[in-house]
């Protein structure tokens, strides 16, 4: 069943997701990729798109591709999120229907659901609320994947799934200091501060509840999917291992060497969100994966971060995405 899908298209390529699908790639022998950064096409370009997919003529396409970022970003360009993903969204549906792409894979994200929702985040919730005010572009340009899997499996009968992950961590993440995710942000910072014995502090009590899906599992989830689920059904598909903010923390702090002591939560600042913990239950039965936990995880991590920042720094994603949405982006 391994190669019923022998020419891959991967949009998305070059961010943490794409970096591990790549990598998983090669356990896949007899398949063809094609990998893709913004570099490579305009997904926000019908015309564009529309020349990549007869070009390359795919089997399967994942499409990975996103405007997307922190708060900030989300608060700062809630139009260009919710245009451009909208627009990538249909363009590549649109190429896979003209040019009968056998398999495709959406990305959604467990950011999309409405705040208000009960715990943990069920499928059957997406739609029950608005989202957070913070990321709502963003989150209806994601949700509105649900309906256009619906629409797309009934009238043109096309083979397209959706998938959502939660957070995501690992080897290739953004480690821009202004707008990085925790996991990273916390990793550079510390690994910064690490030859000083200046306090590192960070926002809130350090009591909210996060789970964070390492990227090796989530990009074998993606080729389990590809191979083996073909339902409109939009699945949950990370980890519901949780961990604090204040335990992750002190996790970098004790593999980098740095005293704990040196932590300072700061409960004048916000906490964010407390909780929003995910119902994979679905998956999970389809599927029976296990992931690795998080502190291993994290680990591989740190030590793919401090080996590329000392010998090759250039390797690192460093650049700022605030400045990359002020322009249309894609894969």
């Amino acid at each position: 069943m391994q190669t019923a899908y022998r020419k891959i298209m991967v949009t998305g390529a070059s961010a943490v997701l794409g970096t591990a699908i790549c990598a998983e790639s090669r356990n896949h022998t007899g398949r063809d990729f094609l990998f893709l950064s913004s570099r490579d096409c305009d997904l926000t370009d019908p015309e564009a798109t529309d020349r990549l997919f007869e070009r390359f003529r795919p089997d399967a396409v994942m499409h990975l591709a996103a405007v997307s970022g922190g708060i900030g970003l989300s608060m700062k360009y809630p139009a260009t999120l919710l245009r451009d993903n909208v627009m990538m969204t249909f363009n590549v549906l649109e190429a896979a229907r003209r040019h009968q792409v056998a398999k495709t894979i959406m990305t959604l994200t467990t950011g999309m659901y409405p705040p208000q929702a009960p715990l943990p985040l069920n499928e059957d919730n997406i739609h029950d609320g608005y989202p957070h005010q913070s990321n709502y572009g963003s989150s209806f340009a994601k949700r509105l994947i649900d309906p256009a899997i619906r629409a797309y499996r009934e009238q043109y009968g096309l083979n397209v799934i959706g998938l959502i992950p939660s957070g995501i961590f690992g080897e290739n993440d953004n480690f821009n200091p202004q707008d990085a995710p925790m996991v990273p942000a916390l990793i550079r910072r510390m690994y910064a501060a690490r030859k000083t014995d200046e306090p590192i502090v960070i926002w809130g009590d350090g009591t909210p509840l996060r789970e964070y899906t390492y990227c090796r599992d989530l990009a074998r989830i993606y080729f389990w999917a590809l191979d083996n689920y073909d339902e409109g059904q939009v699945l949950n598909i990370g980890t519901t291992e949780e961990n604090s903010v204040r335990d992750i923390a002190f996790m970098i702090a004790d593999k980098l060497g740095i005293d704990r002591g040196r932590i300072r939560f700061d409960p004048a600042r916000p906490n964010g969100v407390l909780r929003k913990s995910t119902d994979n239950s679905r998956f999970i039965r389809l599927s029976g994966f296990r992931y690795t936990p998080f502190e291993v995880g994290l680990e591989k991590t740190i030590a793919w971060f401090v080996r590329t920042y000392e010998q090759n720094p250039g390797q690192l994603r460093m650049g700022s995405k605030a400045r990359e949405a002020a322009q249309p982006q894609a894969a």
